[in-house]
């Protein structure tokens, strides 16, 4: 059974891990390749799609795996996730977030933190994050509802492939994206690039939401909302008992 705390604090943990991934891995790899852009950038999607993988699947049969508070909009809007319930989710991985960066920072020696001097912005960066967002909402409820063991793979996957793919390095997630702002390393962002960034997720996010909702609808059992169902990430429910991880998030 699991509770609204364990929920809760699964959502914060699995947040703060992944944002420290992402820049912890980031950090190592700008001092470890002198320079080369490319080299830095392959050792960190690799780091970030590897730990993701890990908190889905471990961390996901006790709150969904979300994350993301885009994440958690799309379970919102599929009504799968209580109002309350999803504005709690996205505080708490707002604030994890942070807490991600501050344990990043303190391995690595660096100040607790920092303001970004990255730029990224403008309509490519805009567009990127809005089709990085798109594909990780879509791929995800698709994938829910045909292989749903393969939701955490899927998922990881796409978010490595996004660091490449897309102008942006593919942030997918307004967490993340405000974390980011407070480190002044290799995946910084300004923050008064923040905000380009986050409408443009929130945007690719509910039309995946929308598109993906319709396009993959099947019968399907489901769960009943007794004492242990947990809200699936992506449009489902899941018991913690008796199910396999089937989550996602960035």
């Amino acid at each position: 059974m699991s509770t609204l705390a364990r929920r809760l604090v699964a959502e914060g943990l699995g947040t703060a891990l992944l944002v420290a991934i992402v820049v912890g891995s980031g950090i190592r790899a700008e001092r470890l390749a002198d320079g080369d852009t490319a080299l830095a950038l392959l050792a960190n999607s690799l780091a970030t799609g590897a730990g993701l993988v890990a908190l889905l699947v471990s961390l996901g049969p006790v709150s969904g795996g979300h994350f993301n508070p885009v994440v958690s909009l799309s379970a919102l809007v599929q009504g799968t996730l209580a109002p309350r319930d999803a504005l709690r989710y996205v505080l708490v991985q707002l604030a994890c977030g942070v807490c991600g960066v501050l344990a990043a920072h303190a391995m690595f020696g660096e100040p607790a933190l920092a303001w970004s001097a990255q730029r990224r912005t403008g309509a490519s960066m805009w567009w990127s994050e809005f089709v990085a967002t798109f594909g990780l909402v879509g791929v995800g409820i698709g994938t829910l509802r045909s292989r749903p063991q393969l939701v955490p793979f899927v998922v990881a996957g796409y978010i490595t492939a996004g660091y490449w793919f897309t102008s942006s390095t593919s942030f997918a997630n307004p967490a993340l994206t405000l974390a980011c702002a407070l480190t002044d390393t290799f995946t910084g962002i300004r923050p008064q690039d923040v905000p380009g960034f986050v409408l443009a997720q929130i945007g690719g996010g509910l039309a995946a939401t929308l598109l993906f909702h319709w396009l993959c609808r099947k019968p399907a059992a489901t769960v009943q909302a007794g004492a242990g169902a947990v809200p699936h990430a992506l449009g489902s429910t899941m018991s913690p008992a008796t199910t396999r991880p089937t989550t996602s998030a960035d």
